[in-house]
């Protein structure tokens, strides 16, 4: 059956052969026009608090807490370790004297050593996105930490790794692979299988994940099972894809392609343009991620530039149509097939990028997020996976 087209009065303009999903089609006359969120980054930072403050996560079930780790310089990074209840329960008990709390010992101790006990759990390392630059959670509000511990249930880290552009690559990276490698010294500590860890993100969160597993492979850190990558940015080359002028987006062809020409004229008070707006989005990122005279960044900043993608852990590899990361996106999960890594590759028809936090309660948003979940539950808890079904 031909695939049938979007009306013609539809207030977006998209690459060409790709419709808007029509579960998403309200929600785009409320999506924002287009600011350069670099401009003033701490009020763009202190908007997006504001946002995150108005809705609390729902913490049921789930504890955190949150731990300094020191740098070589001796400066702070800050993680946050969720945990379900239960899991919070048997930490408590080994504390505790008697016969209960020295079998729970017992327990993690033969876990650390390879067989992993009942009471020790998966861990995932969430590295938040947001261009490198915000995407921050308030403490202990990471929704996808939140989910991840609930359900899969795994204790996950979130990760406070430095800003850009106040400090630019590789601040943020090295600040994620020392996350990773404090996780797995820690791991009997925190209750943790250390043979059962795995690294996740979306977007720029997506990037730092390939790159931190990348650094695991390179420098002989702790072992990965699993890297899950939604939506991500993984290649700078995105930020070179040409900005076609658009009649709904008059100067979308300038030169920096920030469409700055779009003030006045036939494009003035035009609906956004999601695919474009992204891509705009992403060239600034990168332009304040990578340290300034850049031409050719390496593998950790840029995990596309990768000359060997072998022996690299299995991957989740999810995208969106309407996305411009979409096709760096799939060219990677590429490579990594053909240096034999196992991969999953998702793509969310009709959908562009970050389209869940506009449309969340939608059945698109919440079947996207649950392929996620699964795919990360079945890498590290295949016997809860078993019979389940993945939307």
């Amino acid at each position: 059956m031909a695939e049938k087209k979007l009306p013609a009065k539809l207030p977006v303009t998209v690459p060409p052969g790709l419709t808007v999903h029509p579960e998403l089609v309200p929600y785009l006359a409320k999506l924002q026009p287009f600011s350069d969120p670099y401009e003033d980054i701490e009020a763009t930072r202190e908007r997006f608090r504001g946002l995150l403050a108005l809705r609390p996560a729902d913490r049921t079930g789930v504890s955190s807490e949150r731990y300094d780790i020191t740098r070589p310089d001796g400066s702070a990074l800050t993680v946050e370790v969720y945990r379900p209840e239960r899991a919070e329960a048997e930490g408590n008990e080994e504390g505790e004297e008697g016969q209960e709390g020295e079998k729970v010992r017992e327990s993690r101790e033969a876990g650390a050593a390879g067989a992993a006990g009942a009471d020790l759990l998966p861990a995932v390392l969430h590295f938040h996105g947001g261009g490198y630059a915000i995407g921050r959670s308030l403490p202990g509000q990471d929704r996808s930490a939140i989910a991840l511990c609930r359900e899969l249930p795994a204790i996950v880290v979130t990760v406070e790794y430095r800003l850009a552009p106040e400090h630019r690559y590789p601040a943020g990276v090295e600040d994620c692979y020392l996350a990773l490698e404090w996780t797995a010294k820690q791991a009997n500590d925190l209750g943790i299988d250390a043979e059962r860890i795995a690294v996740t993100g979306n977007s720029a969160g997506g990037g730092l994940s390939a790159a931190v597993a990348l650094m695991a492979r390179d420098r002989g850190g702790p072992a990965l099972v699993y890297q899950s990558m939604c939506v991500p940015d993984v290649d700078d080359r995105a930020a070179e894809q040409p900005v076609p002028a658009m009649p709904e987006d008059e100067g979308a062809d300038s030169e920096d392609g920030s469409g700055a020409g779009a003030k006045e004229g036939a494009g003035a008070g035009a609906p956004p343009n999601p695919w474009l707006n992204s891509l705009r989005t992403v060239r600034l990122a990168w332009q304040h991620y990578l340290p300034e005279g850049t031409t050719v960044p390496d593998a950790y900043a840029s995990p596309a530039r990768a000359a060997d993608l072998s022996g690299l852990p299995p991957a989740y590899v999810m995208v969106c149509d309407l996305d411009p990361l979409r096709d760096t996106g799939l060219a990677y999960a590429r490579r990594l097939m053909d240096a034999g890594v196992p991969v999953t590759v998702h793509n969310v028809p009709g959908a562009w990028h970050g389209f869940e936090l506009h449309a969340p309660d939608t059945r698109l948003a919440r079947e996207t997020k649950a392929h996620w979940k699964g795919q990360l539950r079945s890498a590290l808890c295949p016997e809860r996976a078993e019979g389940a079904v993945v939307a």
